[in-house]
């Protein structure tokens, strides 16, 4: 699942225990470690090694440099959906043929960079973005590959915030509406609709999920093919489970078993396969480090107030997400067996695990058993690595936290923290508008 393990007491991330990083970069700090996202990215291209897909990873997730680079260098191309994702795969290494852009809000000027640079592939995700990427591919005169996002009226079975393949969504169009669209774009010179893109949420834990859409996509797909239309490339999308909790998502080989069947005959066509992995790559192989700064006791509750709360992982409260949060050095060998909310231990307290931000809602965890918890204790919060960092905020002015990724021995500052000094940067030097 992942290379966070205690050895002899202590929590470590691969070789080096997470009380040396934390009292060398301070807390919070992400802690990522190289070892899981290698593994991951090679445990997905085991399970889908008959279809030889091109895994884009979703810098959404977590888009630190020193991460996109070590998924790079496996063989990962990017899905990115801003300017600024695109900026960080480029600054990654990543050449734009390999970078999948997805977004539904993208710009002109968007579309001109992604046109210009020549990404491998642009997934449309409406009538009326197709008529402005034609209307830029032409102007550009450029070749533009495009792929069209279909919505198949599946619900993935996840958080409704995460639900993104059902009709009731911002996110693509319909089959009937696909087939009218590759017709209107059959002649173009530039702008060359020859693939589909689908994604139904995140995280799905039930694989039987991506059947059912590819049964409306593969549908659709010899529709097209009997009026002539080529496609070349099928976006799988991503949205694979990570273990918030121990066992709790499906294995790649059960996607896969799920997927691969569906759309294999495309293979034999020269489709070309596209994944969007990111929380099952970096999920699991990021943590955050916390400490406690107080723990208050009041009308027969327990407070554990940390130093970061919804600020540094708000999936808590913005998903009701669970992320199990255990001591890094506990006391009296209270060392979990499992992750999950029934630890199985004796002598735990029933607490909220909270930040210091003025909102109620600020919080990791509520009525989770813990071991008594003291002043300055350093907790870590597991599966932290997607939705994480990506998700921070400066709320009540806090500071974004330090990230760390962890190899073997070694640990290297792949963010620093932010100090107060920069959350004025951009407003020291007040400028008359032009």
């Amino acid at each position: 699942m992942d290379a966070f393990a205690f050895v002899d007491g202590r929590l470590h991330a691969e070789r080096v225990p997470l009380a040396d990083i934390a009292a060398r970069a301070g807390t919070p700090t992400f802690v990522y470690s190289t070892a899981t996202l290698r593994d991951h990215v090679r445990k997905l291209r085991t399970a889908f090694a008959e279809l030889d897909p091109l895994p884009c990873f979703s810098v959404k997730s977590c888009p630190n440099l020193s991460v996109l680079r070590t998924v790079a260098a496996e063989g990962c191309g990017m899905d990115v959906v801003s300017p600024g994702e695109l900026q960080r795969a480029l600054a990654a290494g990543v050449t734009p043929d390999r970078i999948a852009y997805a977004g539904v809000g993208k710009t002109r000027a968007a579309l001109e960079q992604a046109i210009t640079l020549g990404v491998g592939c642009l997934n449309v995700e409406s009538a009326e973005e197709l008529e402005l990427v034609a209307r830029v591919a032409a102007d550009l005169r450029r070749p533009a590959s495009l792929a069209l996002r279909v919505n198949p009226d599946v619900d993935a079975g996840t958080h409704r915030h995460t639900t993104t393949g059902t009709k009731a969504t911002k996110f693509g169009v319909s089959p009937a509406r696909a087939e009218e669209l590759f017709e209107r774009l059959r002649d173009h010179s530039f702008a060359r609709l020859e693939g589909l893109h689908l994604h139904i949420g995140s995280p799905v834990l039930d694989a039987s999920r991506y059947a059912a859409a590819l049964d409306v996509a593969m549908a659709l797909i010899d529709r097209l093919v009997r009026r002539g239309h080529a496609i070349r490339t099928l976006d799988l999308g991503g949205g694979f489970g990570a273990d918030y909790e121990t066992g709790q998502s499906p294995l790649p080989q059960a996607y896969a078993d799920a997927i691969v069947p569906k759309v294999l005959p495309l293979r034999d066509r020269g489709v070309r396969f596209l994944l969007e992995p990111g929380r099952f790559v970096a999920a699991n192989a990021g943590l955050l480090l916390l400490r406690v700064v107080r723990v208050k006791r009041e009308a027969g509750k327990t407070f554990v107030i940390c130093d970061a709360g919804m600020n540094a992982l708000l999936r808590p409260s913005h998903y009701d997400a669970f992320h199990f949060i255990w001591p890094v050095e506990p006391r009296d060998g209270l060392v979990p067996t499992r992750r999950g909310i029934d630890t199985g231990l004796a002598g735990l307290e029933t607490c909220d695990v909270v930040g210091p931000l003025c909102e109620t809602g600020d919080y990791l965890a509520l009525d989770r058993a813990l071991p008594p918890m003291r002043e300055g204790d350093l907790l870590a919060a597991f599966t932290a690595g997607a939705y994480g960092m990506s998700m921070a905020s400066r709320y009540n002015a806090q500071p974004l936290p330090a990230e760390v990724l962890v190899e073997g021995e070694r640990a290297t500052l792949a963010r620093r923290r932010e100090r107060l000094d920069d959350l004025l940067a951009h407003e020291t030097d007040p400028q008359p508008l032009a």
